[in-house]
């Protein structure tokens, strides 16, 4: 039922990637590629966009100890997402989930 209430809640517009709001919607790049995040329902969705659509890579519970450890892994001052983008272990989580779904 989670899942299905999450999905209910995922809506994503073109307007929203173009200027995401830095607290519904975020923004993280690496090399040069987008990685974007949605807030719904104290849950956190990073995804991309893809010709079809979007592509899920993670979805973290806001209280979640990888969440937590992700986030506070700098103490660096900045932006929630700055502060990811920034985060090896962040993107090492995000490129865990593409090779799973390969397998």
């Amino acid at each position: 039922m989670l899942q299905l209430e999450l999905l209910t809640e995922f809506k994503v517009t073109p307007e929203d990637l173009r200027q995401p709001d830095g607290v519904r919607f975020g923004q993280i790049e690496r090399d040069g590629k987008p990685l974007y995040r949605y807030r719904a329902k104290g849950y956190r969705i990073y995804f991309e966009v893809v010709d079809a659509g979007v592509r899920v890579h993670r979805v973290l519970h806001k209280n979640s100890l990888k969440d937590f450890l992700f986030r506070n892994a700098s103490k660096q001052d900045g932006a929630e997402d700055e502060i990811l983008a920034k985060s090896k272990s962040f993107w090492k989580l995000i490129e865990e989930g593409q090779k799973a779904k390969r397998a």
